[in-house]
């Protein structure tokens, strides 16, 4: 697994990252999700051994990263930017990884090379951003190392290109448990690719969840009830954890945590006449989970 502990990183006076902790398990997909600036590239640069904390472990393994070659052999990182090795050809891109990556695999690399049809020996630096992303990504699933990481993995790509690369990497994972972490400001990313996402603002983690049981139990809650001159309040609903509470007219809007079971059994005392569910969508859930924590939701501006 990748693990932080208590982990600080500054930048002069500038903390990236203020004291994090965090468990990425192995086989997983795993979203990193914040604004810029929020310290998503920060946690992958600490992880692929590029940056040193300055207080706190950053381990692969239960092994520290930083200046640790097996570690960091683990480990390939794909940045945001695509301006590096712009005047090595495709080929030469392969070659240069071979010799850091013992377990490069040819034959996968030809395999990836014949879906995206690159040319190999053309500069880098004539490809266009899109491309550049594309031949990055070939090579580190071609790498065969146990980590990907990738920052704003789909910035560039045309939405066929996109279902392409997204294909490619789930293919890797099923076929050798690889562990995918990808940062993004983009929930629709991250929710169509993770099975678990962490929110950082201002260098720390705001909440880290499953998503599929995050989505199951959080649900919108239209009801009236059958004494009508009453007001109710949250508090006549205290077997329920409420994100939202509002009255319009007869009609209550809830937002509340629990299973549909739990919440018409919360509600059931109250005598609803009308007690309908509606299925919220991800960014709906986050956004009143920021809302009860005091964060403002431009986060995922």
């Amino acid at each position: 697994m990748m693990q932080l502990k208590n982990t600080v990183k500054q930048f002069d006076d500038f903390t990236a990252l203020d004291g994090v902790d965090l468990i990425i398990p192995k086989g997983t997909a795993f979203g990193l999700l914040g604004s810029n600036g929020a310290g998503k590239s920060t946690i992958l640069r600490l992880f692929s051994g590029i940056y040193k904390a300055e207080s706190g472990e950053v381990l692969i393994d239960d092994q520290p990263v930083y200046d640790n070659v097996a570690a960091k052999q683990k480990v390939f990182f794909i940045n945001d930017e695509t301006v590096q090795f712009g005047g090595f050809t495709l080929k030469q891109l392969k070659d240069f990884y071979k010799q850091f990556y013992p377990e490069f695999s040819e034959e996968i690399f030809e395999r990836l090379e014949k879906i995206i049809q690159l040319p190999m020996n053309k500069k880098i630096s004539t490809f266009s951003k899109g491309m550049k992303r594309q031949a990055i990504v070939i090579i580190g699933i071609s790498c065969c190392t146990p980590y990907l990481l990738l920052d704003e993995a789909f910035d560039g790509l045309d939405p066929t290109m996109r279902i392409i690369v997204k294909r490619m990497l789930v293919d890797a994972m099923c076929e050798r448990e690889l562990t995918v972490v990808i940062s993004s400001h983009n929930l629709k990313e991250i929710n169509e690719m993770c099975d678990t996402a962490a929110l950082l603002h201002h260098g720390k983690i705001v909440f880290n969840r499953e998503l599929d049981s995050l989505k199951g139990a959080v649900h919108k809650i239209q009801a009236a009830f059958k004494d009508k001159e009453k007001i109710f309040a949250k508090e006549d609903f205290p077997d329920l954890e409420i994100l939202h509470f509002e009255k319009t007219q007869s009609i209550y809007h809830i937002i509340a945590k629990g299973s549909e079971e739990q919440i018409h059994q919360a509600l059931a005392p109250h005598e609803p006449v009308v007690a309908d569910l509606i299925p919220l969508s991800l960014e709906e859930i986050f956004i009143y989970e920021l809302e009860v924590l005091g964060y403002d939701s431009k986060v995922f501006e």
